[in-house]
């Protein structure tokens, strides 16, 4: 995905769209897309959010959580901590709300037993003489059951958890815009569980939960700092190459110059030994 030009989805996504805008009755409160179908990572999921016919929110992105938890030792007396590892699988169901000032996407799977919540709010701050007008995430939730013993062996507490974690400032991006970012960003919870971690891992990340113009499709990204530096890394060496090239065209036409100038100002040998007594 280029973060210098709009997104676009494949075109079943577009036939999707065209479908429905078309049918009457469809659309005319709240409709939740979840399209994971449509990538082609298996690991990676598309969310869309429409009102009154209309996209609102979408997101995309590959998500792990490493959940912490207390299981029964061998002997079966002691405690010891385990990770839980858990994705998103396809077809997660998927709600979302949006706002002028504030949306939520809610994706849930097995029958509600794990649901991941974002929360997104617009804000506006003053730099200088103007304001700024940017949305971020500013609350996560996972909610998790650790009595699920597919994910959860042994646990010594199981039962229904939610880890939470309150005043985030996360993929702050200008209003207008949607934040991307390929690289991996890490998020932690404190869990209901004891005041376990649960560590959240989001990447290919695309995402806008206001103001998007068409439908499925993203407004001009906003790149993450990793994602700007790595570029910058790998363009790095393409441009002091040329710029290296470019300096030796200058210096050899330079010395060519030079040479060509110096030879006519010598003065000439006479090329015939008998002027040599003249001289």
């Amino acid at each position: 995905m280029e973060t210098s030009r709009k997104h676009h989805f494949t075109p079943a996504v577009h036939v999707l769209a065209f479908i429905l805008n078309v049918l009457p009755g469809v659309g005319a409160e709240q409709e939740t897309e979840n399209l994971s179908g449509l990538s082609t990572d298996p690991y990676k999921d598309i969310f869309v959010v429409r009102e009154n016919g209309t996209t609102c929110l979408m997101a995309e992105f590959a998500a792990k959580f490493i959940v912490a938890y207390d299981a029964r030792a061998s002997n079966y007396v002691d405690l010891i901590t385990e990770q839980a590892d858990v994705s998103i699988p396809r077809g997660a169901e998927v709600k979302g709300k949006c706002g002028d000032s504030e949306s939520e996407l809610q994706i849930s799977w097995l029958d509600s037993t794990y649901s991941f919540k974002l929360f997104f709010v617009k804000e506006t701050r003053n730099i200088s003489t103007r304001q700024d007008h940017f949305w971020k995430v500013n609350k996560v939730q996972f909610v998790y059951d650790s009595s699920e013993s597919t994910h959860f062996k042994d646990a010594a507490n199981p039962g229904r958890h939610t880890a939470t974690s309150h005043h985030l400032s996360l993929f702050v991006t200008p209003v207008g815009k949607s934040y991307q970012c390929e690289a991996q960003e890490t998020t932690s919870l404190i869990s209901s569980d004891h005041q376990k971690v649960v560590t959240i891992l989001l990447s290919q990340i695309h995402i806008q939960p206001f103001g998007i113009k068409r439908d499925f499709i993203f407004s001009e990204a906003l790149k993450c700092v990793v994602d700007q530096q790595e570029q910058l890394e790998e363009t790095l060496p393409l441009i002091l190459g040329l710029t290296l090239g470019l300096l030796i065209v200058v210096i050899l036409s330079v010395y060519h110059i030079h040479h060509k100038l110096t030879a006519t100002s010598q003065v000439q040998i006479p090329k015939d030994r008998s002027q040599y007594k003249h001289m």
